[in-house]
């Protein structure tokens, strides 16, 4: 487990396609400018057939009203291309953005660890681990508020620490 609080660290801001809910494309600075929004919450996925990641999506979907109470949002980002990711949205019919980022650029440009070097490069179900960022959006300028980086392929905040993460931003 590693998890992280950061403060003050600005972020890249990115557009995907979305398979979810909400507008296609998806972008960063245009939710962020969203004033009923407090926080963003990104979930970088490792790999469209990865059980855990499929099991995260689903919890999270799950109590989503709890998230949207807080005034935040989520966002899957999947390393995958657009076909596949939608796959995903008509199997779980997700109530919140699903992004394809079949070059993992943003992937990328966020910083998401790859382990075995070449190898978990060539394949992100081996290579790629699990990270959920929480932004503060309130000032129309997303910045980091806390990042939990996997170790391990089930390494992953639970829903209840996400949601306790968004409360503290709240709290500030």
């Amino acid at each position: 487990m590693s998890d992280t609080a950061v403060s003050s660290e600005q972020v890249p801001d990115f557009e995907l396609p979305n398979a979810g809910a909400g507008p296609d494309p998806f972008s960063l600075s245009a939710a962020a400018a969203d004033p009923d929004l407090d926080a963003v919450v990104l979930l970088f996925q490792r790999d469209y057939h990865c059980g855990n990641c499929r099991k995260q999506v689903q919890a999270i979907a799950d109590r989503y009203d709890e998230f949207e109470a807080l005034n935040a949002s989520v966002v899957s980002i999947l390393p995958e291309p657009v076909d596949r990711v939608t796959e995903w949205q008509d199997s779980y019919d997700l109530p919140f953005a699903l992004l394809a980022d079949p070059n993992t650029d943003v992937s990328d440009a966020y910083d998401q660890p790859v382990r075995f070097g070449v190898l978990g490069s060539l394949h992100d179900l081996v290579g790629r681990m699990p990270v959920a960022t929480v932004l503060d959006v309130r000032s129309g300028e997303p910045v980091v508020a806390y990042a939990y980086e996997g170790r391990m392929p089930a390494d992953r905040p639970e829903t209840d620490d996400l949601l306790d993460e968004v409360r503290a931003l709240r709290a500030d």
